[in-house]
């Protein structure tokens, strides 16, 4: 491969990588054709975005982005990039697909590392944790959930004792006639 091209792919990694706030290191090696296809379908619903990489361009593209050291020990083998905006989808993605396999120990994809919420996980053991990271509007939707709880036990509670009052004094009124 030219020089040209090398520097055009590693500027094209780097956009790719600029355009996503997340982004997983996966090892897919040995996947037969249909499960590559199947991994990509899903990969496609979930919007993530997942591509193939030579591991000394991404290397250079990390590099130049200032990346984490933790993440360039983890470019060996065949490495797959997972890209996406919801920082736990690759990692339920990576779960579902590997829990179809059972038997199976070392099925794949499996997780080398990811970038989530600005911090570096390193090793598979690391898939449970991210898969339960919540995201941001998760998150969101938590916080209205708790906000409107109050509001909720406030506004039952005047119309409880709005319906007390009226009874009270439905009751005094029927009284003194």
């Amino acid at each position: 491969m030219k020089k040209e091209d090398k520097s055009a792919i590693i500027e094209q990694l780097k956009e790719e990588l600029g355009q996503y706030q997340h982004f997983y290191l996966t090892d897919i090696e040995g996947l037969n054709a249909q499960k590559t296809s199947d991994l990509r379908r899903a990969c496609f619903k979930k919007e993530i975005k997942l591509l193939v990489v030579k591991n000394t361009l991404l290397h250079k593209a990390l590099e130049q982005k200032g990346a984490d050291e933790q993440l360039f020990s983890s470019l060996k083998g065949n490495t797959a990039l997972m890209l996406c905006n919801t920082g736990n989808a690759p990692a339920k993605l990576i779960k579902e697909f590997t829990e179809k396999d059972k038997k199976n120990k070392d099925a794949k994809p499996i997780l080398k590392a990811a970038y989530v919420e600005e911090t570096v996980y390193v090793g598979r053991e690391q898939l449970d944790f991210l898969a339960t990271i919540k995201s941001k509007n998760e998150l969101i939707a938590d916080l209205v959930a708790l906000l409107q709880s109050p509001a909720k036990n406030v506004v039952s509670a005047l119309q409880s004792g709005a319906n007390t009052i009226h009874g009270v004094l439905k009751t005094l009124g029927e009284r003194e006639a």
